[in-house]
């Protein structure tokens, strides 16, 4: 979020966010953790964490005024769509309060969601 210092690591990337946004990524990266298939990596791609598993899975990303979780490349938003009612999104994002998480069980379902398309498309 640091302008002009893209950050290396996720850890080097959440270190340079402001509360209350770190807590809450932090919080969104611990759920997402909990679903994804142990070879899964976490790298950074486009200035942001993202989640690698047969190509990239999810990331996320602190704003200035929101924080936004990116399922990638796919149609979840669009399953997931009566789930989203009361977010902000639009192609491929989801925004939410930096000082509020989504809702940790819809979390977990799209990222299942992402790893299941990952690999049907393998």
């Amino acid at each position: 979020m640091r302008k002009g210092k893209v950050a290396k690591t996720v850890e080097e990337y959440l270190t340079g966010i402001p509360e209350p946004a770190r807590t809450t990524l932090k919080h969104i990266r611990a759920v997402i953790r909990s679903v994804v298939p142990a070879e899964t990596r976490e790298v950074i791609s486009y200035g942001m964490p993202m989640f690698k598993f047969h190509g990239m899975l999810v990331g996320y990303a602190a704003f200035k005024n929101h924080c936004s979780l990116f399922p990638t490349g796919s149609g979840v938003l669009d399953r997931f769509e009566k789930e989203l009612k009361g977010y902000r999104t639009s192609k491929g994002t989801i925004q939410f309060p930096s000082d509020r998480p989504l809702r940790d069980a819809l979390v977990r379902k799209i990222v299942r969601a992402r790893v299941k398309e990952n690999k049907e498309w393998d």
